[in-house]
């Protein structure tokens, strides 16, 4: 059985930790995201599609996505233009391709692959600005048809890729 003084100190280490955290230079969320404190504003612009195949709701839905994780997830306000911390990018890869060919040369899989090119920039930290292309795909039965299948796997993809630039930008993994 814990003693009363024991419980009392280590509600008072606690509570001690928990100040500390809040006056360091860093922000942390439970997302685990590592924000600097000057740190106030973000800017995502909209990613546009240069892909050679452009499927006209994937700019705007992959926008969207990065611009709501970001406002879920950190304090920062989303602004217009000049942000502490900057998104720009663009969609350069829409492709499919067969995958898990049977033993008649059939493909039993295809492969949707949606790959964008970002650039953040942090005016804070600028040792942590990167330019990198992120490239995720999903898998999906041949004898489906990639239209009927095509919103879904979408879906899929941004929200691998959603997680692939939040954290490279605010996680640092």
């Amino acid at each position: 059985m814990i003693k009363l003084n024991s419980y009392k100190a280590i509600l008072i280490a606690i509570a001690f930790l928990f100040t500390m955290g809040l006056s360091s230079c860093v922000s942390y969320s439970f997302t685990g995201a590592s924000i600097p404190a000057e740190a106030k504003t973000i800017s995502i612009q909209y990613i546009d599609n240069q892909a050679s195949f452009v499927v006209p709701t994937l700019s705007e839905s992959l926008t969207t996505e990065i611009q709501d994780r970001f406002s879920s997830q950190t304090s920062l306000i989303l602004v217009r233009d000049r942000g502490d911390l900057q998104i720009e990018g663009v969609i350069t890869d829409y492709s499919t391709s067969p995958q898990a060919v049977t033993s008649d040369e059939q493909a039993a899989l295809n492969r949707l692959t949606i790959s964008v090119k970002i650039k953040f920039t942090n005016l804070i930290e600028p040792d942590k600005n990167y330019e990198t292309t992120f490239s995720r795909y999903n898998e999906y039965p041949s004898t489906e048809d990639l239209n009927s299948v095509q919103d879904a796997q979408i879906e899929i993809i941004n929200e691998m890729l959603v997680d692939d630039i939040f954290n490279k930008a605010v996680v640092n993994w």
